[in-house]
């Protein structure tokens, strides 16, 4: 059972990343492979956080802002 809840949360951990992503890209316009590297390896509770705040961005250095101050 373990292993069915592990491959749920990869799931969805992989499904809120590309979400993430195309909103991302949206709001900002086409991401370096560098910054969705670094969205890719983000914890689910950074990827949530990143959702909230990415509702204020308006420029690419409000993402690397954000991700600066994550590591």
């Amino acid at each position: 059972m373990a292993g069915f809840r592990d491959g749920l949360k990869l799931g969805f951990k992989e499904g809120e990343t590309a979400f993430l992503l195309l909103l991302l890209k949206r709001r900002l316009g086409v991401l370096s492979l560098s910054h969705e590297q670094r969205v890719s390896r983000l914890s689910v509770d950074q990827l949530e956080d990143l959702g909230e705040a990415l509702l204020d961005f308006t420029a690419m250095a409000d993402l690397e802002r954000h991700l600066a101050g994550l590591s």
